[in-house]
């Protein structure tokens, strides 16, 4: 496939902006203040907030925004799911392009205007860029921000990692569509908590759409600030991968298994291990490999970082590797050999301005 080019915007569409949002006070003046400081121009552009009613100050801090920058608009989201907040802000979003984001991120000043350029002198059906992952300013909030931006902790995702010039991937992170591609492929999946993106994206290819990323595309998204909600976050990665492959009939890809093959030997050769000393020497050999591995990443990224995140950081690795391998195999017993199924039934929207 030849390498994609990039030209100056022939004309400049309208840009409607969604953002799902939940109990994000702490996040989400950064994140609209970082499109504000964007250099598109305002009368091209739209920012829907998707509310799925905060109990925090979420909600306030969006209307006293929305008083001085009358393109940004509150909506409410009564479901409190994901992808329901998506679909609202599809369903109510007036643009010739529409872009994800997330309440948790910050964009460059040059973004929208990067991803209508590469969406207009491209192929591409969605455009996309690197994902910067920050910190807060706690020191396990860096921790975890360093392990989810390196190879040992998730594996060959090149939005994390980085590319060099643009590729055609199968993901990005707050993609930017054609908003035709919404009426020719449907909305997002109300049944997915999480991995929505993967699966709408996965589909837009199987439907012959392409999906660029671009390196000048650049994004920031701040990490969760405790290794609970990374559990959490990436059990729920693992767990709904196993729903997006089956809806899409997909194969398994070796960066999505390695850490279920890792965390199900562990627990096989631990159960046989009560029935001879073999399985316990696999046992320990494999948590052994796991532990060096761990180990000289850690301290690698300690010696860049400081050495004192040698600490902490085999521990951010081992929730991250644990936590998606864990919810994989659930996956796979929920899904594939129970035959569960999650439904989510939308109700009414209703805009707040």
């Amino acid at each position: 496939m030849g390498e994609p080019t990039s030209k100056k915007i022939n004309n400049i569409p309208f840009v409607s902006i969604v953002i799902p949002t939940r109990n994000e006070e702490k996040y989400i003046e950064k994140c609209l203040d970082s499109i504000i400081a964007n250099d598109y121009p305002k009368d091209k552009l739209e920012v829907l907030v998707v509310d799925g009613m905060s109990e925090d100050k979420t909600r306030d801090v969006v209307k006293k925004i929305a008083k001085r920058c009358k393109f940004i608009k509150l909506l409410d989201n009564l479901n409190r799911v994901t992808p329901i907040a998506l679909n609202i802000g599809i369903k109510n979003a007036e643009g010739d392009i529409i872009i994800i984001l997330s309440a948790h991120s910050t964009i460059a000043p040059d973004f929208v205007a990067k991803n209508v350029e590469y969406l207009q002198e491209t192929e591409a059906s969605c455009v996309g860029g690197i994902m910067q992952t920050r910190g807060d300013t706690s020191f396990l909030g860096k921790i975890i921000s360093l392990a989810m931006s390196s190879p040992f902790g998730v594996g060959n995702a090149m939005f994390r990692i980085g590319v060099k010039k643009p590729t055609y991937v199968d993901t990005v992170p707050f993609g930017a569509y054609k908003k035709e591609v919404f009426s020719k492929i449907g909305l997002f999946d109300e049944e997915l908590v999480r991995n929505q993106d993967d699966e709408f994206n996965l589909r837009l290819i199987k439907n012959g759409g392409k999906i660029l990323l671009v390196p000048e595309i650049v994004s920031y998204y701040y990490a969760r600030d405790s290794l609970s909600k990374l559990w959490r976050m990436y059990f729920q990665y693992g767990y709904f991968k196993i729903r997006v492959i089956q809806k899409i009939d997909a194969i398994f890809t070796v960066r999505q298994v390695i850490p279920s093959l890792f965390v199900g030997s562990l627990m096989l050769t631990g159960i046989l291990s009560f029935l001879t000393k073999y399985f316990l020497g696999m046992f320990f050999a494999i948590l052994g490999l796991y532990l060096t591995a761990n180990i000289v990443f850690s301290f690698y990224i300690a010696l860049k970082n400081g050495l004192k995140l040698l600490l902490v950081l085999p521990v951010a690795y081992a929730t991250l590797h644990f936590g998606y391998g864990l919810g994989f195999l659930k996956g796979i017993w929920d899904f594939m050999i129970l035959k569960k199924h999650l439904r989510q039934k939308t109700r009414d929207v209703k805009l707040t301005r």
